[in-house]
């Protein structure tokens, strides 16, 4: 089953699928940012026909800017995105997956989950809330057959940065992974039960340094990098 805005869209990635994996793929249209949306997406992670036994929880974007400047409905609206849908389809799905002694969630965080982040200040805030949320289920769950983990990727090629009015141009290609690489790495360390998958070895690095670091170090660095490529 895949889930977005964008119900073209979502068509031409089922036909995909169906032929490149010879499977087929539930199309739900669905706005997240919106309760009746949510909601739609919430009844069908209930049901049983039939179960969801994987949520990869990916849908979310980021705002770039001065916080105080920036629309006060738009970093609502990400906050609803990026954390409140996220929470509330997790409540939805994990029901019938104890209930069925398999399963589990994917969700989506990023390597700046791991410190502030000023001139991205609420995007960063709600990976934090992602990192922490999914960090405690995976402990609840610990022995139940139901695995939560969350995955941090630094910078990965997709349309994010474009739909978030962020210039990238000077992030040196080392830096970047493919939406491809990102996705087998998740899956190996979800099929191995781990609790989080930070993919690459630069992402563990500059994740770890972030969580040893003291606060004022680590948010003087990520502004300097988030003003560098804004």
């Amino acid at each position: 089953m895949v889930v977005a805005r964008d119900e073209r869209r979502l068509e031409e990635l089922a036909e995909s699928f169906e032929k490149e994996h010879s499977v087929e793929v539930e199309v739900l249209a669905a706005d997240l940012t919106t309760e009746v949306g949510t909601g739609v997406v919430e009844a069908r992670l209930e049901s049983d026909d039939p179960p969801v036994d994987l949520l990869v929880n990916n849908a979310g974007f980021a705002t770039v800017g001065k916080f105080a400047e920036l629309p006060r409905e738009r970093e609502a609206q990400e906050i609803q995105l990026n954390a409140v849908a996220l929470m509330r389809l997790c409540h939805a799905a994990l029901p019938g997956m104890l209930g069925r002694g398999r399963g589990g969630v994917i969700n989506v965080s990023s390597v700046g989950g791991y410190q502030p982040t000023p001139l991205n200040a609420t995007y960063g805030a709600t990976k934090a809330f992602v990192n922490s949320l999914s960090h405690a289920l995976h402990e609840e769950l610990r022995g139940t057959g139901v695995n939560v983990m969350v995955l941090c990727p630094g910078f990965t090629r997709t349309e994010f940065q474009e739909r978030a009015g962020i210039d990238s141009s000077a992030v040196p290609n080392f830096m970047w992974q493919s939406a491809d690489t990102v996705v087998a790495a998740a899956l190996r360390a979800y099929e191995k039960g781990r609790a989080v998958s930070i993919p690459g070895p630069l992402n563990q690095a500059g994740a770890a340094f972030s969580s040893a670091m003291p606060g004022g170090i680590t948010r003087k660095l990520a502004g300097a990098i988030i003003g560098r490529v804004e």
